[in-house]
């Protein structure tokens, strides 16, 4: 398994400790020769790329480009806001990415309290070691499910890190509207189960990227390699690797909208 492009990444734009141009430095060292990065939404309270940023940010990133000879997609991880799929981004917002990430992070904006008690709520119980089902199950997987509905998402980040949804349904949806499941480098976010399940029971598709925080970590996809090896997922159903680009959602939204 050999990836194309990593598709996730961050720089001190939003949560990182390293600069654009040391993402695209080391890009270039490892022999990657496409990525993206995806700062955190503007809906992040702490560390959420701000609007008035993002012309400077898109400089920096053409310009490291041009430096270093890689592709480098525009892209943002923006915030799970709540039950009723309400997206952070505008028509404008979006014209300015080229890739739409989106995952459930506790310190966002949210559509209502209960949305924002949800959040802690998993939040907690995910780092407590809890075992949540009921309703809180009910509420996240429905956030998940109309996130993708209602908006031209490209893949959902991390599913089930430090929240609780069903798995399955969320894939199930993620298959019917072309978002892409994510299986992260970083995190082990899937129990076996779960993403067998993804597997063995829908036309899902997967990304696997590194979630870099640092220049060291872009391109280690490991951790992911290791569980797709011990699940069995097919190599042919993840389209970021082998040579494999992904078709993206948003590029066609908007070729189609804007």
């Amino acid at each position: 398994m050999k990836l194309t492009a990593d598709l996730h990444a961050h720089t001190n734009y939003s949560d990182a400790h390293c600069s654009v141009d040391a993402q695209a430095a080391r890009a270039k060292e490892i022999g990657l020769n496409t990525f993206a990065l995806t700062e955190h939404g503007y809906t992040h309270i702490i560390f959420g790329l701000k609007r008035k940023e993002k012309e400077k940010y898109t400089q920096e990133v053409r310009e490291a480009e041009r430096r270093y000879g890689v592709k480098i997609l525009v892209g943002i991880e923006e915030n799970i806001l709540g039950r009723e799929g309400t997206g952070g981004l505008t028509e404008h917002d979006l014209a300015g990415f080229d890739l739409y990430l989106a995952g459930f992070h506790v310190m966002s904006t949210h559509e209502s309290w209960r949305d924002w008690w949800n959040g802690w709520r998993g939040y907690l119980g995910y780092n407590l070691g809890l075992s949540i089902k009921g309703q809180l199950v009910k509420d996240q997987t429905k956030a998940y499910i109309n996130t993708v509905k209602k908006n031209p998402v490209d893949m959902l980040t991390h599913i089930n890190f430090q929240c609780f949804a069903d798995a399955l349904e969320v894939a199930k949806c993620c298959a019917d509207y072309g978002t892409y499941v994510e299986i992260s480098g970083k995190k082990t976010h899937f129990t076996d189960e779960e993403l067998s399940d993804i597997v063995s029971k829908t036309s899902a598709r997967f990304l696997v990227n590194s979630d870099a925080h640092s220049p060291e970590r872009l391109g280690d996809v490991a951790l992911a390699a290791e569980q797709i090896g011990r699940v069995g997922v097919p190599l042919d159903r993840i389209d970021n690797i082998d040579g494999r680009m992904p078709v993206l959602r948003l590029a066609e939204y908007k070729r189609r909208k804007l």
